[in-house]
């Protein structure tokens, strides 16, 4: 349970969202996309997929090599830190509204995106 592993993972999520990894994004995102599901969204890999159609191709070539610069990281407790949208670093710019700032808990011994804004 680290800050680096966190966003380490939050890093791998950015990476998958780019390369349109819909197995990557989902194992990360999944406690999340369950919230959303149970709200009623579909299953993970049928709302990603509509969330990728709504990545432009600039963006998505800029998530392939996004990172996360460690001082804009809020850690809360360390299972719960949170990913600001200004915390990721790449060659695109990207609001609120098309990425947004997460929440990764610490569950089943790593994280995983559990909220998003």
């Amino acid at each position: 349970m680290t800050k680096e592993r966190a966003i380490h993972r939050y890093e791998q999520y950015l990476h998958g969202l780019g390369r349109e990894d819909i197995d990557t994004v989902c194992e990360v995102a999944g406690p999340g996309a369950k919230k959303a599901q149970d709200q009623g969204f579909g299953p993970c890999t049928s709302t990603y997929v509509i969330v990728f159609q709504m990545i432009s191709p600039e963006q998505k070539k800029a998530l392939q090599t996004a990172t996360v610069d460690p001082q804009r990281v809020v850690v809360r407790t360390l299972d719960k830190i949170e990913m600001p949208l200004e915390a990721v670093r790449s060659s695109a710019t990207f609001t609120e509204s098309d990425l947004g700032s997460y929440t990764l808990e610490y569950l089943k011994n790593d994280y995983y995106i559990t909220d998003g804004q």
